[in-house]
């Protein structure tokens, strides 16, 4: 997020007389004809808005980092962008008390503590507070658990299958070498199965660890 723009009322007229102002993000001339009874006008140009007036009473303006200007209440200490490819979280200062014939001005935007992370199944970025990498996260989108970086999948992954094969070779060799016991020992039968099934549920685990999305974070905080 960024500081919202100054907010001068009105520009000079230009040379027809009829009144205007620069756009607060491609800075083009926009004509305010008509428009001075509303709080923001659009820019022709970039499609963006700019405040012509104070925000209402109990407002502030906010603009994203994609441009988009937001009015939220002025005790809001968090915001989110509607606009679909964006979709940030905004998070403000603690709101500053000032007299009533001062205009409003917004509070300073902080860093959250936590990290921006782009979801691996649904693309949508949203705030993980962990500092640290390496664990899962559900995205509050799509409700779906992901990888935060691709370190702990990669190592979970590899450790399972080494513990898998040496279960199943342990099995093979139990098979091989107890055989003429097993036939008069039903119960070495039981032994050879736990190896087997061991083995097999720890390369299930390792194709769950090798399949699971991951999750890249966009931006980190201190």
């Amino acid at each position: 997020a960024e500081l919202p723009p100054p907010y001068t009322a009105i520009a000079s007229p230009d040379a027809s007389g009829v009144p205007v102002i620069n756009c607060r993000v491609c800075q083009s001339l926009i004509n305010l004809d008509g428009k001075l009874h509303q709080h923001v006008v659009k820019c022709t140009v970039c499609n963006e808005a700019t405040p012509i007036k104070n925000p209402p009473s109990g407002k502030k303006y906010v603009r994203c980092q994609c441009n988009c200007l937001l009015i939220c209440k002025d005790t809001s200490r968090k915001i989110g962008c509607p606009r679909p490819n964006c979709r940030r979280i905004i998070t403000l200062g603690p709101v500053m008390l000032i007299p009533e014939e001062q205009p409003a001005q917004p509070a300073l935007p902080v860093q959250p503590d936590g990290t921006r992370v782009v979801c691996g199944h649904c693309g949508n970025t949203f705030l993980w507070m962990e500092l640290r990498f390496n664990t899962l996260a559900k995205c509050p989108h799509c409700k779906k658990i992901s990888s935060v970086g691709s370190a702990l999948p990669r190592r979970r992954c590899c450790a399972y299958i080494t513990i898998g094969m040496i279960c199943i070779f342990i099995g093979v060799g139990l098979t091989v070498g107890t055989q003429d016991f097993a036939r008069r020992f039903h119960a070495t039968y039981v032994s050879w199965a736990i190896a087997y099934l061991l083995g097999l549920i720890c390369l299930i685990r390792a194709c769950y660890w090798g399949a699971i999305k991951v999750s890249y974070p966009e931006h980190s905080f201190a």
